[in-house]
């Protein structure tokens, strides 16, 4: 189906955004009516379930996305995690928050650490291994969450991951191919095979460390940090050349920090702050696209001219980030001139809306996969959008003897080296260097929108440098196309960063070939992501009547709607 763009904001509805309101009776994904209406979109089902029952319970979305980030440690290990570290931002009780759980970077770190004697970057040593991986943030995060908005026993929340771990689950043929691609990428340079090799499509998995891990972590979760779970992962750190120590683990902190809050036309969007980059981004696109404006008028959806005009706002956005961002505990960021609006409308006139605009004039205008995403919304109103990460699938590939769970490998999220590109394709300055105990730029977006001080869209993805370009069209999708929030979710994404001008990535699915040669005209190589698809989304809106979930059909996830 094609989708032309509604006219501005506060017209009257048309005819066409009738019927696809109509057609969201039909289409695939949930829809409930709003008034008490709890939904969850999540990324594998047995956090559905999890979470479902949590929140049927009495629980809080607080509650309900301790127990999601738990569960998804033991049934998504590629990605959920205890091992790794994240973000969320909440609209709890009326108040608008930011928990930054991100993982640091070990006191023994330093900037060349990833240098060979020539000076070169050695990318394997940033991404496998025990020297990959910072100090994880999930346990305090979520323990930091729970204190400040937890309404039911922290050891209750934790019991439906316990039971998973102990008794197992049956393993689907995403996990099980994952894990084994995984146990060949390594082959003996971690240990990840003697705990994933047994993996099987169809079979029931047990993991008999992680129980213990999460026992022990539920009758006193500082004891991840100090106690014998500590000991497992320094002991780990030893026998594969990490460098985290006991006093890392000891002064890990979760930080309550001040979520970004912009206006967005008739929405108040409540987004990541810095040590993340992608709310400063995803705000910068938002507005940038609506400055730009006149370059949208009657241009069909993912079309190759619509698909340039992106291209043109993401480049500058990259820009930005590249040169400016980091982390705010070690450098000045200046994030009101990048929000500025003089300053958006100034980048926004400065895009091409006929030809690419090449990487040396889009220089930072100011002067001077693996990951996973979830949506909460409870009874009470309360939304949790959180994403968390291990960074590359399965993080470092390093298991923790003993503990039984998988470590990141998130120090590739650093700028080895200054002018070269991450995993991801991404390069950095001095700004997001390494230094003992900094928090790694990022680039994950847990977004809420509010209209009239209510929750109206909690969104979010993983994806690396692809998630708030993900973010930003499933926005789009809805308010400017009219989709139902399934389409909105499933509907085919097109992704360009610095620093080349030249690519245009697409998920891994066909585009149409008048819709590539159109681009390739232009002047753009248009190539599917090499990491795979862009984002798994997971999104929940709620309007004045309904209340939609949706999981994106890309991943294993589930969305419930729960009355």
């Amino acid at each position: 189906m094609n989708f032309v763009r509604l006219p501005p904001v506060k017209a009257p509805v048309t005819a066409i955004a009738t019927l696809l309101v109509a057609l969201s009776l039909i289409l695939p994904g949930a829809l409930a009516r709003a008034e008490g209406t709890t939904a969850v979109a999540m990324p594998e089902k047995h956090a559905a379930q999890a979470t479902e029952q949590v929140l049927r319970s009495g629980g809080n979305a607080i509650d309900a996305a301790i127990t999601a980030a738990f569960v998804l440690a033991v049934t998504l290990p590629e990605a959920g995690n205890i091992g790794g570290g994240g973000f969320m931002v909440s609209h709890v009780n009326g108040e608008d928050t930011f928990l930054d759980f991100r993982e640091r970077a070990p006191g023994k770190a330093h900037r060349d650490m990833y240098l060979d004697e020539g000076g070169n970057f050695d990318q394997a040593q940033s991404l496998l291994g025990g020297r990959a991986s910072g100090v994880p943030g999930t346990v305090r995060g979520m323990l930091s969450a729970h204190q400040r908005y937890g309404s039911l026993p922290w050891a209750t929340l934790l019991q439906p991951a316990i039971d998973l771990a102990r008794n197992g689950f049956v393993v689907g043929p995403g996990l099980a191919g994952s894990a084994a691609e995984k146990v060949v990428e390594v082959a003996d340079e971690t240990n990840f095979a003697d705990y994933f090799s047994t993996m099987r499509n169809g079979e029931n998995f047990k993991q008999g460390e992680l129980a213990d891990t999460l026992e022990r972590i539920a009758k006193d979760p500082e004891e991840f940090y100090t106690g014998q779970t500590a000991r497992h992962i320094t002991a780990q750190m030893a026998r594969s050349g990490g460098l985290i120590s006991m006093q890392d683990l000891a002064d890990y902190k979760a930080v309550w920090r001040t979520p970004l809050r912009e206006k967005w036309r008739d929405y108040t969007v409540i987004t990541a702050a810095p040590p993340s980059s992608g709310g400063i981004a995803l705000i910068q696109l938002l507005k940038m696209h609506d400055y730009a404006g006149v370059y949208f008028q009657d241009v069909w959806h993912n079309s190759a001219q619509y698909i340039h005009l992106l291209a043109e706002i993401e480049k500058r956005a990259f820009a930005d980030r590249a040169e400016y961002l980091g982390d705010p505990d070690f450098v000045s960021v200046p994030t009101e001139k990048l929000l500025d609006e003089f300053y958006l409308k100034q980048r926004a006139s400065e895009i091409n809306p006929e030809k690419i605009s090449q990487t040396p004039t889009v220089a930072a205008g100011l002067e001077s996969s693996d990951t996973t995403h979830f949506s909460i919304l409870d009874k009470h109103g309360n939304a949790v959008a959180l994403t968390y990460t291990l960074n590359w699938e399965f993080g470092s590939g390093v298991i923790v003897e003993g503990a039984g769970f998988v470590m990141n490998n998130q120090m590739d999220d650093f700028s080895a080296k200054v002018g070269v590109k991450n995993k991801f394709g991404v390069i950095g300055n001095a700004l997001n260097a390494i230094e003992p105990n900094k928090r790694m730029l990022s680039s994950m977006t847990p977004t809420i929108l509010l209209k009239e001080g209510q929750p109206a869209l909690i969104v979010g993805s993983p994806g690396g440098s692809t998630i708030f370009t993900s973010v930003m069209q499933v926005i789009l999708n809805i308010y400017d196309y009219a989709m139902p929030l399934q389409t909105a979710v499933d509907t085919t994404r097109f992704h360009h960063q610095l620093p080349d001008a030249l690519l245009i990535r697409h998920d891994q699915r066909e585009i149409a070939e008048q819709t590539a040669s159109e681009l390739r005209e232009i002047g753009y190589a248009v190539e599917a992501n090499s990491w795979g698809n862009l984002g798994d989304v997971h999104a929940i809106k709620i309007s004045n009547e309904n209340v939609e979930a949706a999981s994106d059909v890309r991943g294993r996830g589930e969305a419930r709607l729960i009355n």
